[in-house]
């Protein structure tokens, strides 16, 4: 038997009214879990602040060279994806919100580095090597951190050169502890030997020593309040950006020993890229810079601009290509005639990530 079509009209309403009861719950579950959501990332944006406030500058910088790198990877991800204009304009505003309370002060009211400080002058230390209470030579060196880490780089030849009788058991070095007068500091001193056994570590490879050596100083050697500024792998990354011949460079040192004496503050010299960049030079892990360097500026970092570095990151925003070494020589010129050309050696820094690792 059929059913009268008023029997099947009668159950339209019941059919709309179970839909409605639907959407309506459906409604209800999604309002409470964007509640839920939303409380959660109000407990995380309370969260967030606690723990930045609890570290240290340095732990802080460290923080915002991995959030940086972190967020360039997610902005690219979201690019390509097939998402809303909302997403994006919602993602940068909260990256921006963030990288803010990165560069708040930290919780002893240092307000950072004055905006006319490049934090790149503090990443390079004044180095004096002593024998015992006597005065040697004067040089430079940089910092570079590994994970939890952080090591001190110069040439080799800073520590231990047999062949010049250069034999030091310790250096100094020279740290800035208030980024409110900067011309607030200490000097460190740092033991080269334990036991009759070098501190330090030695680089070589295929072609024989690479002159660049680290020494480790996280066992508590620096204060507590030690201003500085490190570099790490993020910093050798190349980014896909080009290295060629002719590239602007930066030597940032303490040539004979030349510095702002009152705020001890390292000093920049401008170079290009003068050989082959990638190129090992006469089969040697070094590059050539064509810059007018002096005694004193051994074991200064060689840097470059980074293209598209950003603008908000306190940590330098450059890429550490080299390891300034000595000048080149030539011996073939004529001493009444012609001028030694002002070329120098420049060790590719690559070899940190290496010389740094757990031995």
């Amino acid at each position: 038997m059929s059913r009268h079509p008023l029997m099947k009209s009668a159950a339209l309403p019941r059919f709309f009214f179970s839909l409605e009861d639907v959407l309506v719950k459906n409604l209800q579950d999604a309002t409470e879990r964007i509640c839920e959501l939303k409380g959660s990332q109000m407990a995380f944006h309370a969260l967030v602040p606690a723990v930045i406030e609890a570290l240290s500058t340095a732990a802080r910088t460290r923080l915002m060279l991995s959030f940086e790198a972190h967020a360039e990877a997610a902005r690219t991800a979201l690019l390509h994806a097939d998402i809303s204009d909302v997403v994006l304009t919602s993602f940068e505003r909260d990256i921006a919100s963030n990288r803010t309370l990165l560069q708040r002060s930290d919780t002893n009211g240092h307000a950072g580095l004055p905006a006319t400080v490049d934090a790149l002058l503090l990443t390079t230390t004044r180095i004096t090597t002593f024998a015992g209470d006597q005065f040697l030579t004067g040089a430079s060196g940089f910092f570079y951190r590994r994970g939890d880490r952080l090591f001190l780089v110069s040439n080799r030849h800073v520590f231990d050169d047999p062949g010049s009788g250069h034999s030091p058991d310790r250096l100094e070095i020279e740290v800035h502890t208030n980024p409110e007068d900067l011309a607030d500091h200490v000097v460190v001193s740092v033991p080269l030997y334990r036991d009759g056994l070098r501190r330090w570590r030695e680089a070589r490879d295929a072609s024989g020593a690479v002159d660049i050596a680290a020494i480790d100083l996280s066992a508590g050697i620096l204060p507590v309040d030690a201003l500085l500024q490190a570099f790490d792998k993020t910093h050798l990354e190349g980014r896909d950006e080009v290295v060629a011949i002719g590239d602007a460079l930066t030597i940032v040192g303490f040539p004979l020993g030349f510095d702002d004496t009152i705020h001890h503050l390292a000093v920049a010299q401008s170079a290009c890229i003068a050989s082959a960049y990638g190129i090992r030079f006469r089969r040697l892990g070094c590059f050539l810079t064509d810059a007018r360097t002096h005694r004193g500026s051994s074991g200064s970092p060689v840097v470059r601009r980074r293209v598209n570095g950003h603008s908000a990151v306190p940590a330098p925003s450059w890429q550490l290509l080299g390891v300034h070494s000595t000048r080149m020589e030539n011996r073939a010129i004529d001493q009444a005639r012609d001028e030694s050309p002002t070329l120098n050696r420049a060790w590719y820094a690559d070899v940190l990530e290496t010389l740094t690792g757990d031995s």
